[in-house]
């Protein structure tokens, strides 16, 4: 399949390239020039192309949960998103904590997927936080980092030994930073509003205690320690000074923690209750700038889908977190583009090369000649309102529901293959 998209700003990144130009595609990968014939040609006036986007966390729920999300249905709403790569958590059921239900993903993944899916293998067995996965055995099996998202490692000596552990693999730890005994029923935000709504809070310092003590304990063994989902100031100055140390920490956030405050929980709407919760505008304003100086490197969407009936009950009963992936890429280019937080090309970077260079994801991230010719084409003057029956996701639970976006992506192409389109 030869594949040529002509006259389309280019923005990639990893070469820090930012002009006009074509693209020319080959079987599946990116070249200089076509040996033959083109198959497809695509006008790209008026757009950009950036490398595909990696949402480096997400939920899709299969198996075991297949009522909220599938495989099939979360790489389509991903390919809506302009996502081409999602790394799926492991607190499936049964857990990713062995061979076997690695490979069941990434075979599922192969039948039935528009987009990459990689799996995320669980750091101890069965999620218990009590003893180890063999994690040499899931890297096999094709994971590309271990973790216990859902729930932390609580015992300090088990996050000791997977750093130390995972190092030899070179495997990054990502880090659910929450001590479970300070958020210990908590539904949203501890402070003013918590208190106004007669709701109980989770204080930052569950979030805080956790970044702190493994960031210690990455310091200490020299693992590499990835911190998901931050959603505090003092989370992204505890990064912040592990990084000026040297200590091999990266982060990543959600495009909710920089876009909503807890004041939008005033209106006791389940759909924005997610887990660490939406904070404070000081904590936004930090994130905000943890991604402009580079303290935070990613960008993720902890796409958390839950059927309606779950987020239909009380507050206090409903399960955290929501979908994700057909929203971040509008919300980045609104909230952070738009507004001069970063430039075009850094925001994109978040998404791409920086989660391409952390995971290890070789030929990906980039547009450079001989890279896999994952692309997402982006139109900043793409206009449309997200409304809930539109929704590729097997789940509707946003808070983004009726808000409207300008720009998103327009065109999804997956190795040479082009799986949606606007």
């Amino acid at each position: 399949m030869h594949l040529q998209i002509k006259n389309i700003r280019i923005v990639d990144p990893s070469q820090k390239k930012d002009s006009v130009g074509n693209v020319f595609i080959e079987n599946g990968k990116i070249v200089s020039k076509l040996s033959g014939n083109v198959d497809k040609e695509i006008d790209g006036r008026g757009k950009i192309a950036v490398p595909g986007l990696i949402d480096v966390h997400s939920h899709l729920r299969e198996p075991g949960q297949e009522d909220k999300e599938t495989i099939y249905t979360g790489t389509r709403s991903a390919a809506k998103g302009g996502i081409t790569t999602v790394f799926c958590m492991p607190n499936t059921k049964p857990v990713i904590d062995n061979a076997p239900a690695a490979e069941f993903i990434l075979l599922k993944a192969q039948k039935e997927g528009l987009v990459n899916v990689f799996p995320i293998g669980c750091a101890t067995k069965g999620s218990e936080g009590m003893e180890l996965s063999e994690i040499g055995v899931l890297k096999k099996a094709g994971v590309v980092a271990i973790s216990d998202d859902g729930l932390p490692i609580s015992n300090s000596q088990i996050m000791r030994r997977a750093l130390e552990y995972t190092k030899m693999f070179k495997l990054p730890v990502i880090s659910h930073s929450e001590d479970k005994e300070l958020s210990k029923n908590g539904v949203m935000n501890e402070g003013k509003n918590s208190t106004i709504l007669g709701l109980r809070g989770i204080p930052r310092q569950a979030e805080e205690v956790m970044v702190s003590r493994d960031i210690m304990l990455a310091e200490l063994t020299g693992g590499y320690l990835h911190i998901a989902h931050v959603s505090t100031a003092g989370s992204v100055g505890l990064v912040r000074q592990a990084k000026e140390k040297g200590i091999k920490v990266t982060a990543e956030t959600c495009p909710h923690y920089f876009t909503l405050t807890d004041d939008i929980v005033k209106v006791y709407d389940a759909n924005t209750k997610m887990n660490p919760p939406l904070r404070e505008q000081k904590d936004v304003d930090a994130i905000k700038q943890g991604l402009a100086d580079g303290t935070i490197d990613c960008i993720a969407t902890d796409h958390a889908p839950h059927i309606q009936e779950e987020k239909n009950r009380e507050f206090d009963l409903a399960p955290f977190g929501i979908i994700g992936f057909e929203t971040a890429l509008s919300l980045i280019l609104n909230e952070l583009v738009d507004k001069g937080v970063l430039s075009l090309s850094d925001a994109i970077a978040k998404m791409t090369l920086n989660p391409a260079k952390i995971f290890n994801l070789t030929a990906r991230g980039s547009l450079e000649e001989g890279s896999i010719a994952d692309i997402t084409i982006i139109d900043q003057k793409y206009s449309y309102k997200f409304e809930e029956e539109s929704i590729v996701s097997k789940s509707k639970n946003s808070p983004f529901v009726g808000r409207k976006f300008n720009g998103g992506a327009v065109m999804t192409i997956v190795a040479g293959n082009v799986v949606w389109q606007a």
